[in-house]
Formats: structure tokens, C-alpha cells, sequence
């Protein structure tokens, strides 16, 4: 799950990254309104999360230019910008959620998981296909109620596939959710991945459409 964290404090910035990727995120950080704008223009992202002080563009002038483009990316803000006022300006600009700093990782990831299933459409927040169940907050996959040891690679492919069931997914976007603009050509591939979990879940769970893609269905 590809994440965009605009946040233009450094150790902050960073802190959030690390934090949101080892909670099995993949995370773009930008440093300023202007570039995480161009950002979202040009990329494919599940989330935004998105504080409002920022140079070059701020965070509220970016959500309404993007709200205004008819973009329905979920949105969640990330300020020190704690009044009455400042929440109900930023929810009405079009924000989905308001979490004012200082704040718990947890509580951050737990708002992105929920943010993430109502985009999804799902009241639950577990993943299913058949026998295959994922848990996203326990990080957990189980076939037939039996847990599955799967790396968090193997994890994030198949949290992605299962996000968008019945839809053929490209190599190229199952690169970006989980590397997003870090990746390396010599890292490990999309196929090495889908063939340990092929191996794991089932041959016959993950399709490859000739020339076009992965789906689960």
C-alpha cells in the first residue's frame, strides 16, 4: 500500500516514514506543497498524509487544488494546528481525517487502515478470497484458519492484489507498492514474490494475465 507523506519537518519527516514502513507501508515523502502536488499528478497513491504548514504550498491550498481536480485520494492531515477552527477548516477543505501533533504512530496507522477500508468500500478489516484471510493491523495471512509465514514483501503483494480483487494489477504497479521511487532493479522481482506465494497459498490463487498483469479472483 503506496502512501504519500508530505512534511516538511526532517526528523518528523523521517521518523513518520521509518515508522509507517516498518507498519508495512510504502511511503514517498515529499518535503513541500509544490512537489507533493506534482507528486500526486504523476503517481498512484492510496493515501495522503499531509501536514499544513508547508513551504512553497500549503497544506490547505494543495487539498482544495485538489479536491477541485475531482480527486478522491483519502486525505489525512497531520498538524500541530490544534483548534476548533483549524480542524473544521481542514475537514470542510475536503480532508477525510485531522490527527493533531504530537501524536502515537499507532493511532496514525490504525487511522490509515481505517481510512484505507472505507475507501475500499469494506466495513471489515480483514481481506478475503476463498480460504485466504488478511489481517492488515496484525500483519497476518491465514489459509483455511491456519497461518501462513509470508515475508513482508509477500505480504504487501498480496495485501494489494486482495485490495483490488478481480482487477489485473501491472507488474509496474506492484513494483511501486512496494518500493514506491526506491526501487532497484536488483532487488528482488514482482514474479520471485508471486511464486512464493503461489507455492505458500496455492497455485491456482494468483493468475497471470499474459502481457498485462497479476490478479486474484
Amino acid at each position: 500500500m503506496r502512501i504519500l507523506l508530505i512534511e516538511d519537518d526532517p526528523l518528523l519527516g523521517d521518523g513518520i516514514s521509518k515508522g509507517l514502513t516498518q507498519a508495512g507501508f510504502t511511503v514517498d515523502w515529499m518535503r513541500d506543497g509544490r512537489s507533493g502536488e506534482q507528486a500526486i499528478d504523476t503517481e498512484d497513491y492510496s493515501l495522503l498524509v499531509l501536514d499544513l504548514g508547508l513551504p512553497k504550498l500549503s497544506g490547505l491550498d494543495l487539498l482544495r487544488r485538489l479536491r477541485q481536480k475531482k480527486n478522491p485520494l483519502p486525505v489525512l492531515i497531520l498538524t500541530a494546528r490544534d483548534t476548533v477552527a483549524d480542524k473544521v477548516q481542514g475537514l470542510d477543505a475536503g480532508a477525510d481525517d485531522y490527527l493533531i501533533k504530537p501524536f502515537d504512530l499507532a493511532e496514525l496507522s490504525a487511522r490509515i487502515r481505517t481510512l484505507l477500508r472505507r475507501s475500499g468500500g469494506r466495513a471489515t478489516p480483514l481481506l478475503h478470497c476463498g480460504d485466504i484471510s488478511l489481517d492488515p493491523a496484525a500483519h497476518c495471512v491465514t489459509l483455511k484458519n491456519i497461518p501462513v509465514d509470508i515475508s513482508p514483501r509477500e505480504f504487501s503483494i498480496l495485501h494489494e492484489l486482495l485490495q483490488n480483487t478481480g482487477k489485473v494489477l501491472t507488474r509496474e504497479r506492484l513494483e511501486q507498492s512496494l518500493y514506491g521511487w526506491n526501487f532497484d532493479a536488483g532487488s528482488n522481482t514482482v514474479e520471485v514474490h508471486i511464486h512464493h506465494l503461489r507455492k505458500k497459498l496455492g497455485a491456482e490463487v494468483i493468475r497471470t494475465v499474459r502481457g498485462v498483469g497479476y490478479v486474484i479472483s
